[in-house]
């Protein structure tokens, strides 16, 4: 069982915590964790792109001149792909890139991207984020003790004051236990998690 710090927001150690291994200590599946990833940026793609092929643009609806006698190469349409205005060949169109992943292959991805950030050493539990008043510069200072340059926040309950102080560091992303997901933790550089969040998040997928 992982054993880790935990801190304060001045970035002190108050303590420590027993990770569960049944989420933070199983055994890391790559193709997994790269399945889901790819998965959510696929899912996220509108897949609106749209070309004309040479029977959707118009005109074109007769022969430019006689089959021979011109001197020119022959031709059908104006509208044939190596005209200019003419249609596209194999056009792009509307599609869905999104596909299915099942759910007991979802779990074990976020469990292996938690469980890698865990070897890394980047993964810090505080003790509690708190913040009174709307204000970035507090937040920016709490991950300053925290040495956090680039990270995901994962809260236990939504906190207005955190999400809306936290919205206007470029490198921080905030998020609650519902909506953790494997792309966030692994484009995130440290994962910073409340001690109510790890509890939460080891009752759900333990």
């Amino acid at each position: 069982m992982a054993n880790v710090a935990v801190f304060n927001m001045e970035g002190k150690e108050v303590g420590t915590i027993d990770l569960n291994d049944a989420v933070f200590g199983v055994e890391v599946n790559e193709h997994l964790v790269h399945m889901a990833v790819v998965q959510q940026l696929a899912n996220k793609r509108q897949g609106t792109q749209k070309a004309k092929t040479r029977s959707e643009v118009s005109g074109g609806g007769r022969k430019p001149w006689r089959q021979k006698g011109t001197g020119h190469a022959r031709q059908g349409s104006t509208r044939a792909p190596q005209w200019t205005g003419g249609g596209v060949v194999f056009a792009p169109v509307p599609r869905d890139y999104s596909f299915k992943m099942n759910k007991k292959e979802k779990r074990a991805a976020l469990k292996s991207a938690l469980t890698s950030r865990v070897l890394e050493n980047k993964f810090i539990v505080l003790d509690e984020l708190k913040m009174d008043e709307i204000k970035t510069k507090t937040f920016k200072q709490v991950m300053d003790n925290l040495k956090v340059e680039k990270g995901l926040v994962v809260l236990n309950e939504k906190d207005e004051n955190v999400i809306m102080s936290a919205r206007n560091l470029p490198a921080i992303r905030t998020t609650l236990t519902g909506s953790l997901n494997v792309y966030d933790v692994m484009n995130a550089g440290t994962v910073v998690v409340t001690k109510d969040a790890v509890k939460t998040i080891e009752e759900v997928y333990a």
